[in-house]
C-alpha cells in the first residue's frame, strides 16, 4: 500500500498532454505523404471501376457485340487511361472497323502498360505485318519468343515474318514448331500448304490439307483449303477434280471471285470459251476490279454474245 506521504509515481496528465499523440500522428501522416495516400486510394477505386468495365467489354466482344464492347472500353479509358485491357479491347474494336492506325496505337499502349505481355506483343506483331511493317513485325516476334517459346501463335507469327521476307525454309520450320505445340492449328497448316504450293510440291500440299479436313465434314473446311486442292489438282493434270474443288470453294464462300476465274482458266484450256466467259462474268459480278486488273476481262464476250449462250446471264454480263 502507498502511504499518503509517498510521492505519486504516476502523476496525473493534463488534458493537453492527452491530445499530443493525435497531433503527432497527424504530423507523421503529413510528413509521409498522407495526401498522396488518399489520392492513391481514389486512383485505386478508379482502376477497379475501369477494370470492371473492361471485363464487361471483353465479354461483349466475345459474344460479338462490338458496338457495346467499344463503348465499354472507351468509358473505361475515360476513367483510367492506365488500363491495359481497355486499350487492348479498343484496339481490337478499331481493327474490326478497319481503323488500322488507331488499333495499332492502342495495342502499343496495351503492350507498354502490360510490361510487354508476350500475347499482346505477338498480336501487335500480327497487326504490323498486316499493314506492311515487316521490320516492326519481325522485332515483335523476336521479343515475344524471347519471353514465351511455348506459344503456337507466336511461332506462327515468326513463320509469317520469315515467309514474307523470303526465307521459306526457316518459315517452314517455324510453322512446324507451332504445330508441335498445337497440332490442330489450322492457320499454320494452311501456311505450310502455301509454301509447298510455291515450291510446286503438290503431293506434300495435298498431304498437309488432308490433316485439316480428315473428319470429312466439309462444312467446317476453310474456303482456302478447297482453293488449294483445286490448284494442286489442276497442276497435276486432273482438271475434273480441280473443277469439283473450285465449285466447293464457290459454294463455301459465294462472295469470292477467284473460284470462278480458276474455272474459267480450265474451261479455256478445254476449248470452251463460252463457258469460260460466263465464269468470268460471274467473277466480275463479285469483284469487277479484280477481273479488270488481272486481265480476265479481255476474255469476256459481249453482252449480246453471252445472252445468246445463256438467256439469264450474270448481271455484270449485261453491262
Amino acid at each position: 500500500m502507498m502511504s499518503a506521504s509517498q510521492p505519486n509515481r504516476f502523476p496525473r496528465r493534463s488534458r493537453g498532454s492527452i491530445l499530443m499523440p493525435a497531433v503527432v500522428l497527424i504530423g507523421l501522416l503529413a510528413a509521409s505523404g498522407g495526401c498522396r495516400a488518399i489520392s492513391r486510394i481514389g486512383e485505386s477505386r478508379q482502376s477497379l471501376t475501369a477494370r470492371k468495365m473492361s471485363r464487361q467489354g471483353m465479354q461483349a466482344m466475345h459474344h460479338g457485340h462490338w458496338d457495346a464492347a467499344e463503348q465499354l472500353f472507351s468509358d473505361a479509358l475515360t476513367i483510367s487511361d492506365a488500363d491495359d485491357r481497355a486499350h487492348r479491347g479498343l484496339s481490337e474494336a478499331y481493327w474490326k472497323r478497319d481503323q488500322r492506325e488507331s488499333a495499332i496505337t492502342h495495342m502499343e499502349k496495351a503492350v507498354q502498360l502490360s510490361a510487354a505481355d508476350p500475347r499482346l506483343v505477338g498480336r501487335l506483331g500480327q497487326m504490323y505485318l498486316q499493314v506492311g511493317r515487316l521490320d516492326d513485325a519481325q522485332r515483335q516476334s523476336e521479343i515475344a519468343l524471347a519471353a514465351e517459346r511455348n506459344s503456337a501463335e507466336i511461332w506462327a507469327l515468326r513463320g509469317d515474318c520469315l515467309k514474307e521476307s523470303g526465307d521459306h525454309e526457316q518459315a517452314l520450320a517455324a510453322y512446324h514448331r507451332a504445330l508441335a505445340i498445337q497440332p490442330d492449328f489450322v492457320d499454320a497448316k494452311l501456311q505450310i500448304a502455301e509454301l509447298y504450293l510455291n515450291n510446286d510440291q503438290y503431293d506434300r500440299l495435298l498431304a498437309t490439307l488432308d490433316q485439316i479436313d480428315s473428319s470429312g465434314d466439309e462444312s467446317i473446311v476453310p474456303t482456302r483449303v478447297h482453293m488449294l486442292r483445286g490448284i494442286a489438282m489442276r497442276n497435276l493434270d486432273r482438271p475434273e477434280l480441280a473443277v469439283e474443288h473450285f465449285a466447293k470453294a464457290s459454294k463455301s464462300d459465294p462472295t469470292r471471285a477467284e473460284p470462278h476465274l480458276q474455272l474459267a482458266a480450265i474451261e479455256l484450256e478445254n476449248g470452251k470459251p463460252d463457258s469460260a466467259s460466263l465464269s468470268i462474268a460471274r467473277a466480275m459480278e463479285l469483284d469487277r476490279e479484280l477481273v479488270e486488273t488481272s486481265g480476265w476481262s479481255a476474255y469476256l464476250m459481249t453482252p449480246e454474245q453471252l445472252i445468246a449462250i445463256d438467256p439469264d446471264p450474270p448481271a455484270a454480263a449485261r453491262r
